[in-house]
């Protein structure tokens, strides 16, 4: 038993990996629902003695006294982006998610952070594939909480189609909504308000190098995160203001089994030379480098927590 997430933890990431291949999972997208659970707040490493082990993540104040925006924060690598962000000091953090049949999820995200650290969190369930959302998004944040230094869009969808002749025109723009004028629309509202020094980190994927032939519009949409993270970077440098992206390989969140078949998901993230997929708090980590001043010379660039793949980058 550990504090705040991560309360049935396995002895190491390994054990974890093949815990997972023994579950039968059903399409839910609820994080609850999912066991076992994603490693939110737990680093893998290796004790003195080389065997593997997990350590708790501790903060050192990185992010005190920052306000950030979070969308797609209630489970997944938005909770452990947020948990980590709180553990680092932030004051406040908005956390975004779709609509109520997540909202089990983003209370609890809510609860559990607050009763770890001083962090403060406001909850807000919009759809931001829309402008109007986005600015009412936005206006909670400044009401809760009056600044926003960090802006992450994190917040994707992903649907599954093994030939393009089957691709639906409504699922698609469904998913350029969610993946691309999301993250679009929240930045143009955001930016009017940040300051010098503001960060803004967009989650891409490894399928935007990698391309993934039953995701083809999903791997588009990412490749597209990349390009606008690259001339964002430069409108925006100026104003002293650093846009930089995420790209994970795979990671162990409810969106997985949501996706994939029963036997995709067993052999999921089996790919070498890792041999298993990322726990969010793998990819979390990347974003508090990136939020802080750690990465100051940093903007218009994507690292790859991607578990050793090579890519043309």
């Amino acid at each position: 038993m550990t504090i705040g997430f991560d309360q049935d933890l396995p002895k190491d990431v390994y054990e974890f990996n093949e815990m997972r291949r023994k579950f039968v999972y059903e399409k839910s997208g609820i994080a609850s629902l999912l066991k076992p659970a994603p490693v939110t707040q737990h680093l893998p490493a290796f004790d003195t003695d080389g065997s593997p082990t997990f350590r708790q993540y501790v903060g050192s104040g990185k992010l005190e006294g920052r306000h950030a925006l979070i969308t797609g924060a209630d489970s997944g690598i938005g909770r452990a982006i947020a948990t980590l962000f709180a553990l680092e000091g932030c004051a406040g953090i908005t956390i975004v998610y779709r609509d109520e049949r997540e909202d089990a999820d983003a209370m609890y995200t809510k609860e559990t952070i607050e009763s770890q650290s001083k962090c403060k969190i406001n909850l807000i369930a919009r759809d931001i594939g829309y402008e109007h959302n986005c600015r009412e998004i936005l206006d909670s944040h400044l009401n809760t909480f009056g600044s926003i230094d960090i802006l992450i869009n994190n917040a994707a969808e992903q649907h599954k189609v093994n030939n393009i002749e089957d691709i639906v025109g409504e699922t698609m723009e469904r998913t350029f909504r969610t993946n691309v004028f999301g993250p679009i629309y929240m930045t143009k509202h955001a930016a009017k308000h940040m300051k010098a020094g503001a960060v803004i980190v967009n989650t891409a994927s490894v399928a935007a190098y990698r391309g993934m032939d039953v995701l083809v519009d999903y791997s588009a949409t990412k490749g597209a995160v990349v390009a606008y993270t690259r001339a964002l970077s430069q409108q925006l440098a100026p104003r002293h203001i650093r846009v930089n992206a995420v790209a994970p390989g795979p990671v162990w969140t409810p969106l997985i089994p949501n996706t994939f078949s029963q036997e995709e998901i067993q052999n999921f993230g089996s790919l070498p030379p890792f041999k298993r997929p990322a726990q969010p708090a793998e990819i979390a980590a990347a974003f508090v480098f990136l939020a802080s001043s750690d990465s100051s010379y940093i903007s218009g660039q994507t690292i790859h927590p991607n578990g050793g793949q090579t890519l043309n980058t």
